[in-house]
C-alpha cells in the first residue's frame, strides 16, 4: 500500500530479511529519545547499552531468521520513504487477544501521521473477534496520548517487566491499553 506524505511516496509492506538492520536502527533511535527518564532512573546510557551489540554478525543474523521465521501468529511491519525504513510495527495474535507489541517511527518523521498508517495496516492483521491489546511506559504520555485517539483505553495494569531492567537495575515500568 502506498501514501503520499510531502510529494514522497511511503510504502508499508510485511518486513524482508534484508531490512532486518534498518528496522533495528529505528527502534535504537526511537528508544533513545522516548525511554530515558529520570524520574524513573532510565538514562541514555541505559538505552545505549541495551543496544550495544545490535550490529554483531551474530544478532543480525537473529533477527533475519526472525523475520524469514516468525513466531506463529506474528507479522512485522515496516513503512519505508524511498526504499529507507522509517518505522515498523510488530502485531502478534495471541490464543486469548491481538498484542500490538510496537508501533516505533524515525524521530524526525513523528507527528506527521506515519504511526496511524501503521496502525491502520497492522488491524488487517489481527483476529477481529480479539480485543487489541498494547503495552507502552507509563512515563510515554506521547504514545499514551496516540493510542487514546486510536480507541485504546487504560485498563489500569502496571507492569515490571524484567526484560526491561536496564543496566542501571531500573525498570521501564508499563501500563497496558485495551481496544475492545
Amino acid at each position: 500500500m502506498c501514501y503520499y506524505f510531502y510529494m514522497k511516496t511511503l510504502e508499508i509492506s510485511v518486513a524482508k530479511p534484508n531490512e532486518s538492520e534498518d528496522i533495528t536502527e529505528v527502534i535504537f533511535k526511537t528508544w533513545l529519545v522516548t525511554y530515558p527518564n529520570e524520574e524513573y532512573g532510565i538514562t541514555v546510557d541505559d538505552i545505549e547499552y541495551r543496544f550495544k551489540d545490535r550490529f554483531t554478525p551474530e544478532n543480525i543474523q537473529k533477527r533475519r531468521e526472525k523475520i524469514i521465521n516468525p513466531s506463529k501468529g506474528e507479522t512485522l511491519l515496516v513503512v519505508k520513504n524511498k526504499n529507507k525504513v522509517i518505522g515498523m510495527c510488530r502485531v502478534v495474535i495471541k490464543d486469548d487477544r491481538n498484542q500490538l507489541q510496537a508501533i516505533y517511527v524515525l524521530p524526525e518523521y513523528q507527528g506527521k501521521g506515519i504511526g496511524t498508517m501503521l496502525w491502520t495496516e497492522a488491524q488487517k492483521y489481527f483476529d477481529d473477534t480479539k480485543d487489541i491489546y498494547v503495552e507502552l511506559a507509563v512515563y510515554n504520555k506521547s504514545a499514551e496520548e496516540f493510542y487514546k485517539k486510536l480507541g485504546f483505553v487504560d485498563t489500569g495494569r502496571r507492569i515490571m517487566d524484567e526484560k526491561l531492567r536496564m543496566k542501571s537495575g531500573n525498570i521501564i515500568p508499563e501500563m497496558e491499553m485495551i481496544k475492545k
